[in-house]
């Protein structure tokens, strides 16, 4: 009985800690909630207010949201048929360099996106690296519409390729080798149950790197430049809108605003599915 005082004070004490720690806590989510929504409810509101709708049926609106539809499509397209073998490779194979190989294909996430464009630009630019033996050719690729695509490669490709690596490393291979056991040749494992056993991961990755390539701007705007129609992607569009027409600005930014909303659901629905058709 001497111990039950203690005890009983220490649960006390405990309790109280952990109602802090619980309001602290909420109050946090709170703050960083309402930091993230009184600015999106501001574009709402403004677009709502000032009818600035009619802006996104602006010629130059409309020339930025096709390129863009148009470059992210071509992007999607190349980081599919290269990077699912990639992502099978890092994830399967165990290889020298490996991990160097890892930490280049995720080096995009951290580098600036302006870095980003001045490296593409050293590389691949008139006087590049290697533009200027194309330009000896008569090929550019430097402040063109296919400059575009290549920055969108280069920033949406960790995206797309650690999600499809995660995804092939979860598929069970056992199955893999019964269906192989059955006579199945490696090309049709992996095309009939690895592929739709990852699918889930896959199709995440690949929503995620198109977002990406839909948002960038900081490469874009130093390898491609900003030119109306040829280079000038809806992130571009905005940056100029800005400076003459806030209203097409606004009505752009709520656009991409609603497309990156989708994204998020569509990921967050496929990864619920993977978990559901995994268990």
């Amino acid at each position: 009985m001497r111990w039950a005082r203690p005890k009983r004070a220490f649960l006390k004490l405990s309790g109280g800690r952990e109602w802090l720690a619980s309001g602290f806590a909420i109050a946090a989510l709170g703050l960083l909630a309402g930091f993230i929504a009184v600015p999106i409810l501001s574009m709402v509101i403004w677009t709502v207010s000032e009818q600035s709708w009619g802006a996104m049926a602006s010629p130059v609106a409309l020339a930025a949201l096709w390129l863009s539809m148009k470059t992210t499509a071509a992007t999607m397209v190349i980081l599919i048929l290269l990077g699912t073998p990639a992502a099978y490779i890092l994830a399967r194979a165990k290889f020298p360099g490996s991990r160097a190989v890892n930490t280049l294909i995720e080096l995009p996430i951290v580098l600036p996106p302006s870095a980003a464009g001045i490296a593409l630009l050293l590389a691949f630019g008139r006087l590049g690296l290697l533009g200027e033996y194309l330009n000896a050719f008569g090929v550019t690729l430097s402040f063109t519409t296919v400059a575009v695509v290549m920055s969108q490669i280069f920033v949406a490709v960790p995206f797309y390729v650690r999600q499809a690596a995660i995804g092939f490393g979860e598929v069970d291979r056992n199955i893999e080798e019964a269906a192989m056991v059955d006579g199945a040749d490696r090309t049709s494992t992996f095309l009939r149950i690895t592929v739709p056993l990852a699918f889930p991961a896959l199709v995440a990755g690949a929503i995620t790197a198109w977002a990406r390539a839909l948002g960038e701007f900081g490469a874009t705007i130093i390898f491609a430049g900003n030119f109306p129609g040829v280079t000038q992607t809806i992130p571009l569009a905005i940056y100029t809108e800005f400076q003459s027409n806030l209203d097409a600005a606004v009505a752009l930014s709520l656009l991409v605003l609603g497309f990156a909303f989708a994204v998020i659901l569509a990921v967050r629905y496929m990864t619920r599915k993977a978990v559901e058709y995994r268990e």
